[in-house]
């Protein structure tokens, strides 16, 4: 369907929620219930506003009739306008003004005159031979019938069209036939529960020999389209249907792929050298006791990891739940003060959090973990270098980084191997921060966990 079917359905719909929200000037009766039913030889003098699962008007109504329920049906007289949305709508009777409609089942029946404009949007719309719409007709729905007569100019954008009816204006139909909709399934085969049979029309536009259209007729369609000679008394125009151009993605090259994957690298490599240098510049001492810990407490840093990710996520957990329960309560209580204050703190703890874990798994553990690689292989060849307060950390970030890529390269079939590589680093790192942090701030722990 074209950007400016969805734009009739739209309007259509939010068009008469609109008004019908919209309080009037005049005085209005309200009704509701299970069932509401405006007897036949019942007057209602003013505006009526109904909310029914079943809606039935058999009497008049003076002023504007806006319902919503289930089911409605008219029968009687709406002098005003109508304004109805619910899974089936059906008119019978008189609407002297217009008529807004919105549900997944629409019909106006064989005896049902609108004086004015008809809106409708919904799944189905059939107007049936013998109704008659005095102003103009604009529909978006799935499919429409329209067997019945227009005064004016007829706007339709919907799926499936097909016109039977005489109608006195122009018509346009936004259809965007293609081969694919002339195969659609009929719309009644996913709505056995409507109260009323829903007509079966082919996809795309179909014109009727005994129809009549006294302006011009407009569809979109793919190819050209069988139009009956002496229906179209104006010229009949044909357009293209609106192309969606999505965003293809084009496969990379192998090459273009081993080049990104070179440039993600080095500036991967890059940016966490350049953090870990401006860590070891604030905080000297950081990274020897945290690589400390990997090397005194190497198993027992994976286990803590393990557990410090879990303690994370349920600290998250209870202080998101205890934040908007607190918050809640307060409010409750009138005390809105400070109902806002808590969730604020409570967002602030959890903002920090995140942005803590965010950093410790994108930087902090290739550096924790990098450090410890880095000097215990400078250890091997050169104790003095190993000792150094740089040289270890980049030379192990450098073989972390490169080794956790390596196994991802494109055109491998191992990139798995990669992501579980960097997560077992991360438990290894976010052990090693939480023996660090236990020995710094609490008790001192046991090696295992």
């Amino acid at each position: 369907m074209s950007k400016f079917a969805k734009l009739i359905s739209i309007l259509a719909v939010f068009g008469l929620l609109t008004l019908a929200i919209t309080s009037p000037v005049r005085a209005f009766e309200n009704r509701e219930g299970e069932t509401v039913v405006i007897e036949k030889g019942e007057v209602i003098e003013d505006d009526l506003y109904i909310t029914a699962a079943t809606v039935v008007v058999d009497g008049t109504i003076k002023g504007d009739l806006v319902a919503f329920g289930q089911t409605i049906t008219i029968n009687g007289v709406v002098e005003g306008d109508l304004m109805a949305a619910g899974q089936t709508v059906i008119i019978n009777g008189q609407v002297k003004d217009d008529a807004r409609i919105a549900g997944a089942a629409l019909q106006v029946g064989t005896e049902a005159t609108i004086g004015d404009d008809l809106v409708a949007g919904g799944a189905s719309l059939e107007t049936m031979a013998g109704s008659h719409v005095g102003g103009d007709l604009v529909v978006g729905s799935g499919q429409a019938l329209l067997a019945g007569d227009v005064a004016g100019d007829v706007i339709a954008g919907t799926a499936a069209l097909e016109l039977r009816g005489k109608f006195g204006g122009n018509v346009e139909a936004y259809v965007e036939m293609t081969a694919e909709s002339e195969d659609m399934p009929p719309m009644n085969m996913y709505m056995t529960q409507s109260p009323i049979s829903l007509p079966t029309v082919p996809g795309g536009l179909t014109v009727d020999e005994g129809a009549t259209i006294a302006g011009d007729l407009t569809y979109s369609s793919a190819f050209e389209l069988p139009i009956p000679s002496g229906v179209v008394s104006g010229k009949v125009t044909r357009t293209e249907p609106e192309i969606h151009t999505e965003a293809i993605e084009v496969q990379p090259t192998k090459g273009e792929q081993v080049t990104s994957w070179a440039v993600d690298l080095v500036r991967r490599i890059v940016t966490v050298i350049l953090v870990g240098l401006l860590l070891n510049w604030l905080f000297p001492n950081f990274l020897r006791n945290t690589t400390g810990k990997l090397h005194s407490q190497f198993w027992a840093s994976l286990g803590w990891g393990f557990i410090s990710g879990v303690i994370f996520i349920f600290a998250g957990s209870v202080i998101f739940v205890a934040t908007w329960l607190l918050a809640i309560t307060l409010w409750a209580f009138t005390l809105s003060g400070l109902g806002w204050s808590a969730l604020i703190i409570g967002s602030t703890i959890q903002i920090t959090m995140t942005t803590f874990i965010i950093l410790t798994v994108a930087y902090l553990v290739i550096i924790i973990f990098g450090s410890f690689v880095g000097k215990w292989l400078l250890g091997l060849f050169s104790p003095s270098f190993a000792e150094h307060k740089i040289w270890p950390m980049i030379v192990g970030v450098i073989i972390v980084v490169a080794g956790i890529d390596i196994l991802r390269f494109p055109l491998l079939p191992i990139q798995p191997t990669g992501i579980l590589l960097y997560f077992v680093i991360t438990l290894f790192g976010f052990g090693a921060l939480w023996l660090w942090g236990r020995e710094r701030f609490g008790k001192p722990v046991v090696s295992n966990p």
